[in-house]
């Protein structure tokens, strides 16, 4: 998969805090050779941190069994729950480990390059399970989510058509494309996401597409359109229509 120039300027800014707080705890380095910079604390386990920095986020199992998806191998959402959903969480506990040991005299560059990997790989982490959550249906929608979709499309037809262009905007990308519930208008859109940071702050996201390369290159290649075909297929609407009923409760105590 293709690394775009701020993805790579990212990557190095957060290897460089990781090295720099690995060598001296998060503190400024001495610019005076005759003083030693401060030892490095020791490691902490897990469960003498704070909750923000234990970092035991664990992986989700796939809902579904994963030989039963139609026109998605196995071998690639294995590949992609086990290598990439499961990478991201794991480099997650890492982040928040690492900003247990961040002080009031670490650089800001170091706290900056930390806390983007941290949201980053919290947001692969949150949409790739809803991702999985949102697969394994029959791929019929049906409920109050598809009157909701009629309604403010005009049809559910010309929501679905703009979905898939929207997710084909992303093909030969990366990003997410992302129906959601606006908590401020209690509306429900369609969203398109650059990568993993790019969200509408107010949506309660209800269903999840993803489009990076990792979803179905192993399948189709660059053919990103026979994906979105089988996406749509195997959707399970009913997780879809639990969340709207959820976002609904949540927007409607927003008003309240």
């Amino acid at each position: 998969m293709s690394t775009t120039r701020r993805e790579w300027l990212a990557k190095v800014s957060a290897a460089s805090a990781l090295a720099l707080l690995a060598k001296n705890g998060g503190a400024n380095a001495m610019s005076d050779r005759q003083v030693q910079p401060p030892a490095a604390p020791p490691l902490q386990k897990p469960g003498d941190l704070a909750p923000a920095y234990r970092g035991v986020h664990a992986v989700v199992p796939l809902p579904f069994d994963p030989t039963k998806l139609r026109g998605i191998s196995e071998k690639m959402i294995v590949s992609h729950h086990d290598n990439n959903y499961a990478g991201a969480l794991k480099n997650l506990n890492k982040v928040e480990n690492a900003l247990a040991q961040t002080t009031k005299e670490t650089p800001p560059f170091v706290v900056a390059g930390l806390c983007e990997r941290q949201l980053t790989f919290a947001n692969s982490v949150a949409l790739h399970e809803l991702y999985f959550a949102n697969l394994g249906g029959d791929g019929k929608a049906a409920g109050e989510i598809a009157k909701a979709l009629n309604d403010a499309y005009g049809s559910f037809a010309r929501w679905e058509e703009e979905f898939r262009a929207t997710g084909m905007s992303l093909a030969g990308g990366s990003g997410w494309v992302i129906l959601g519930l606006d908590l401020p208008t209690k509306a429900v859109r369609t969203w398109w996401s650059g990568n993993h940071t790019q969200s509408r702050a107010s949506s309660i996201p209800l269903l999840v597409m993803d489009m990076y390369e990792h979803a179905f290159q192993i399948d189709y290649g660059a053919a990103a359109a026979k994906y979105v075909d089988a996406f749509f297929d195997n959707l399970q609407w009913e997780e879809v229509e639990r969340r709207f009923a959820r976002a609904q409760k949540a927007a409607d105590a927003l008003h309240a």
